[in-house]
């Protein structure tokens, strides 16, 4: 009986032991360096020198992140007169999409693309600049999609999107310093790539995509 509650003590012991070393090496999410704007027109677009389609590979699936991709699963604009794709063509996997136009009025694309969408959006922006909610719930919605509390890496197809994305949300009050622009789609080659586009198909059920349902909204 005594050895059995020897080995049984042991046991507890190692136990214990290999517990508490899990704990204490717990691997750290590497640390963000803080946004900088890249320089040249890419600097022009918000696009980070540090975190951008060449890097973001090294920064995905963190806890302390959510990750948006701002492009529309069918934009109206001729993204193609710029070398680039109108549909949702793929994604980097874990980015979830929802669209930068139904947030707020789209402005300043290149001459090339023409208009894009034109309906309802949650914000309008005021001739001083600011923006003013559209709807009761805009304000909700923004940051049940973007929560403060977490790093928001932005990305769509060029990084226009993304970049105005950002000029958005910190004009409502999000930290700049917790938001990156991490640049365009269409330039990422890294390992995590969805492909959305096969052949003259496109398989948008492989999108999580969040569509914003304007008639259930009240409008102020």
């Amino acid at each position: 009986m005594k050895n059995i509650k020897t080995i049984i003590a042991i046991v507890c012991i190692i136990i214990g032991g290999l517990i508490g070393f899990s704990i204490a090496y717990t691997p750290t999410e590497k640390a963000l360096p803080k946004p900088e704007t890249t320089g040249g027109e890419r600097g022009m677009l918000g696009i980070d020198k540090n975190i951008n389609e060449e890097t973001i590979d090294e920064y995905l699936n963190r806890t302390d992140s959510v990750y948006r991709d701002m492009r529309m699963l069918e934009d109206p604009g001729n993204y193609a007169a710029i070398g680039g794709d109108s549909f949702l063509s793929g994604f980097v996997k874990g980015f979830e999409v929802i669209p930068y136009p139904y947030l707020t009025a789209v402005k300043g694309l290149p001459e090339e693309v023409g208009e894009s969408y034109t309906g309802r959006t949650l914000f309008k922006e005021t001739e001083e600049g600011k923006y003013e909610a559209n709807y009761q719930e805009s304000l909700e919605i923004l940051e049940y999609y973007f929560p403060k509390d977490k790093n928001i890496f932005l990305m769509c197809g060029g990084g226009g999107y993304a970049g105005m994305t950002k000029s958005l949300l910190v004009s409502l009050g999000w930290d700049e310093n917790k938001i990156y622009n991490v640049g365009g789609y269409w330039y990422y080659e890294g390992k995590n790539k969805v492909e959305v586009k096969d052949d003259d198909k496109y398989n948008f059920w492989k999108v999580t995509y969040h569509d914003i349902d304007f008639d259930s909204l009240t409008e102020v």
